[in-house]
């Protein structure tokens, strides 16, 4: 099916819905990125992803599918002060060990900071906002959306809890504001405020979700 088409999106999850065919770690699949992950106690557990990762080479064989390697990364998560490398294999072709990965636009690192993650969110909401300040030259609700759009996205995974962060990010609403001809941003939340609006959903992902991996 041609790129953008229609019916090629549903075609290619339908294609792929069997993927993780005699597989037994955990997976996140949606569109085409996917993620195998597993908890790793000792060196059986590494056996038992490779394993998994051998079986995923032979279903894209099998399937006539391939995958990019140069966009294969393995990362580990720890506590532990001194980390074990990490060394897995797909196709027989090694898959470099990384300290982060970028999911669905959000950057991940290996200890769970979020520093670069608001770092990288405050580069692009101020470029966005100048970008509009200079095509509109004066403020409108578009202004407010776009700044939301960009700062909030996935803000339940990495809500800043260091107070700097947190103001650097509404800095950029504020001068939005300003641009708005709102100089007080009068009847507009805080992005603390409105990130507690998700804090319910936040709290609960964790306890289901994040807390498990």
């Amino acid at each position: 099916m041609p790129q953008g088409s229609v019916l090629g999106p549903p075609l290619f999850l339908a294609y792929v819905s069997d993927i993780w065919r005699n597989t037994e770690s955990n997976k996140r699949l949606l569109a085409d990125n996917c993620i195998k992950y597993r908890k790793i106690m000792d060196s059986s557990d590494m056996d038992k992803l490779q394993a998994d990762l051998n079986r995923l080479g032979e279903w894209t064989v099998e399937s006539e599918m391939k995958i990019n390697p140069d966009k294969l990364k393995a990362v580990s998560f720890t506590k532990a002060r001194v980390k074990e490398r990490i060394r897995y294999s797909f196709a027989e072709q090694l898959i470099p060990e990384a300290s982060s990965f970028k999911y669905f636009g959000i950057n991940i690192l290996n200890d769970l900071n979020w520093a670069d993650h608001v770092s990288y969110t405050l580069r692009k909401a101020w470029k966005a906002l100048h970008y509009i300040m200079r095509i509109l030259k004066k403020g409108n609700n578009n202004t407010k959306r776009l700044d939301y759009t960009i700062v909030e996205y996935g803000a339940v995974c990495w809500d800043p809890y260091r107070e700097g962060k947190a103001s650097a990010l509404n800095r950029v609403q504020k001068r939005a504001a300003k641009f708005g001809n709102n100089l007080n941003g009068s009847g507009w939340e805080t992005l603390a405020q409105r990130r507690l609006i998700y804090a319910p959903f936040s709290r609960h992902t964790q306890a289901d979700g994040l807390g498990k991996r």
